[in-house]
């Protein structure tokens, strides 16, 4: 069950690359309208549907967005880390609502700040503005370059650059919680499950990686994993 703590949230704000060029004093007034609220594992932040007015920061813990088919499977669209940022719609339009889900897949904390109190700063701070439209710019780039690896990447490339994107620890042995199911994981790359099965099969016969669970995947050495994929 989420919970709220009301306190000043700088170093939150100071996470995020829109805010991090402003001074002190004016991160600190803007983390005055920040409210922390923490999520438990697989609870949602917002449904389709919900009012898009708040922009999110993820402090802590891990936040999967994804949407929902009329047949009910889910596509997962991204996952987003510990100074991404969500709800940059709000900023950009009047009324809006959520076209996606969004889930924390770890315990999260995250900073949430209201359209009303945010409008205020974009106009005494127009270069939050730039930043957001740069940050909304680099995601349309990702997006298109996933629809084209997805086209022209062998799998097991399209596996391995995952796999690195979703580490947790880079040292010595690296390991990724994958954030989702086999299923939706073949989905998200444009294979099947049996694929994917077979192709982390291959990587584990040549000692690259070692699954223990369905969900926990150890990399023995990241840079020959991704010397594989080049």
């Amino acid at each position: 069950m989420a919970y709220h703590n009301h306190h000043s949230h700088v170093d939150c704000i100071r996470l995020v690359p829109i805010f991090n060029h402003l001074n002190d004093e004016q991160m600190h007034l803007i983390a005055q309208s920040a409210n922390e609220v923490q999520y438990v594992k697989n609870e949602l932040l917002f449904r389709f549907g919900d009012k898009d007015d708040t922009l999110y920061i993820i402090n802590n813990g891990r936040v999967r967005i994804y949407s929902l088919s009329e047949s009910g499977r889910e596509q997962t669209i991204r996952i987003l880390h510990p100074g991404d940022f969500m709800g940059e719609v709000a900023v950009l339009q009047t009324e809006g609502y959520h076209s996606n889900y969004a889930e924390a897949i770890s315990e999260t904390s995250i900073c949430r700040i209201h359209k009303k109190d945010l409008d205020q700063y974009l106009d005494r701070y127009p270069e939050i503005m730039r930043r957001i439209l740069s940050d909304i710019t680099k995601r349309l780039q990702l997006s298109e370059k996933q629809t084209v690896q997805v086209s022209t990447e062998p799998v097991e490339a399209r596996i391995i650059d995952f796999l690195s994107e979703n580490v947790e620890d880079e040292k010595n042995h690296t390991y990724v919680t994958l954030p989702m199911s086999k299923k939706d994981l073949a989905t998200y790359l444009g294979t099947t499950p049996e694929t994917i099965s077979r192709k982390f099969s291959s990587l584990e016969e040549r000692g690259l990686i070692k699954r223990h669970t369905q969900k926990c995947v150890e990399i023995f050495d990241l840079d020959a994993l991704l010397f594989v994929s080049s």
